[in-house]
């Protein structure tokens, strides 16, 4: 075996199959692309050729979705070099060729090729903790879920605007029962139309009310009750009260609670997962990350090491402002990348906002962000400038913890 050959193998990743070419340095196309199955037949018979290759082999693939996985976890677990390149940098890599050609075979050696010439700067993947992996998996779970919800609550909304008009104002605050049901949501389960309320007296709606709090779990406030009493006999509904308009409401609030109730869930396990890394107490502790923030946070970074530097992070949430200059040409007003994760993007604007709200003058990214919009900047540069402050941080501390505890151990 001739040691001080270099192989470069491309993978292009599809669902079901992917395909392979493998180069050498000076055009040399060792083998032409060829396709390979996600099964164990397929994977195996592919380890085998790549065993029969002389010199150092480095497999470089996308990361597309989930589906690179089993083919990185089966090399990896062979001993091959793999690594897992953003899409972005494998799209913007020139093959040195004019023509756009888009196939899997073209898409395939021009991997390989990239493998060769960033052969010294491929970061070999290293398999993520399952912890990690769950966790980020849930998180997402929880946003799609999320979504659902906020289509649902509309919906329900929708509904009662011809029923009840301004149901969902009825409370002060959204309320929350031990199984993260929302007052006013449980509220109209019971009252689903205005004449349920409007057709009592103030006393006997009060005595319904109050054994209706009693039984669900919600504080009772008799304030509450003359107030709802008034406003039930004030407003107008467009539907009348039958069994079919029932049906309507009480089905739309049994979907929308059955999503809270998978979110309560979610919640929960989102932070057993997260409590589990070793990280989970510092992260805690930052200001403006609550327990849903901060185990988002822990799955859309994963590990911090991964990370050369802090600047590597700020660009992965894609909150980075680029540097534009050409010739004489020097851009100042430079917008941020968005080439990052959006997931965390949105998890970023909603730490700096509570930061915001919090004012705590002992904070340094409140600081900043306060000193920016005091210069007169736009709340969305200041926002954002906050959260690359609070990466920077955030990588800083979590980084010195986590040597800290390899250094003990």
């Amino acid at each position: 075996m001739n040691s001080g050959i270099i192989t470069s193998v491309g993978i292009d990743i599809s669902k079901h199959k992917s395909t392979v070419a493998v180069r050498r340095p000076g055009g040399e196309i060792v083998l032409m692309p060829f396709d390979i199955c996600h099964n164990v037949d397929g994977i195996t018979s592919f380890i085998k050729i790549l065993k029969s290759l002389d010199g150092e082999i480095r497999v470089v693939m996308e990361h597309t979705g989930a589906y690179w996985r089993p083919i990185a976890l089966s090399l990896k677990q062979a001993g091959f070099f793999v690594s897992v390149v953003n899409a972005i940098l494998i799209h913007n890599f020139s093959d040195n060729s004019l023509r756009k050609v888009k196939t899997d075979k073209a898409d395939s050696l021009k991997i390989a090729n990239y493998g060769l010439t960033f052969w010294s700067d491929l970061r070999e993947y290293t398999s993520e903790d399952e912890t990690r992996q769950l966790l980020k998996m849930q998180s997402r779970l929880y946003e799609r879920t999320t979504d659902i919800g906020i289509m649902l609550r509309n919906a329900l909304i929708s509904l009662l605007d011809q029923t009840f008009p301004g149901a969902n104002k009825l409370f002060r605050d959204e309320s929350r029962n031990t199984k993260g049901h929302v007052k006013w949501v449980d509220f109209v389960m019971r009252f689903w139309h205005k004449e349920c309320v409007a057709t009592l007296s103030l006393n006997a709606f009060a005595d319904k009310f109050l054994k209706w709090c009693k039984r669900t779990g919600y504080r009772f406030n008799p304030s509450d009750a003359q107030r709802i009493h008034t406003i039930a006999r004030n407003t107008v509904a467009t539907l009348p009260k039958n069994n079919s308009t029932k049906l309507l409401i009480v089905q739309a609030v049994i979907s929308l609670n059955a999503v809270y109730d998978s979110l309560q869930v979610i919640r929960t396990e989102m932070n057993h997962l997260a409590s589990l890394l070793p990280e989970y107490e510092i992260i805690m502790n930052l200001d403006g990350v609550g327990k849903i923030t901060g185990s988002q946070l822990i799955a859309e970074i994963g590990d911090v090491r991964r990370f050369s530097h802090k600047g590597a992070l700020v660009a992965y949430a894609g909150v980075d402002a680029p540097p534009f200059q050409s010739g004489t040409f020097d851009s100042k007003n430079r917008h941020v990348s968005k080439r990052g994760s959006p997931y965390l993007r949105k998890i970023l604007f909603q730490i700096v906002s509570m930061i915001l709200v919090n004012e705590k003058m002992d904070n340094s990214v409140f600081c900043f962000m306060d000193k920016k919009r005091a210069e007169g900047k736009h709340f969305y540069v200041y926002t954002v400038a906050g959260a690359a402050k609070f990466l920077r941080i955030y990588y800083a501390k979590v980084k010195e913890y986590l040597n800290k505890q390899n250094c003990l151990t």
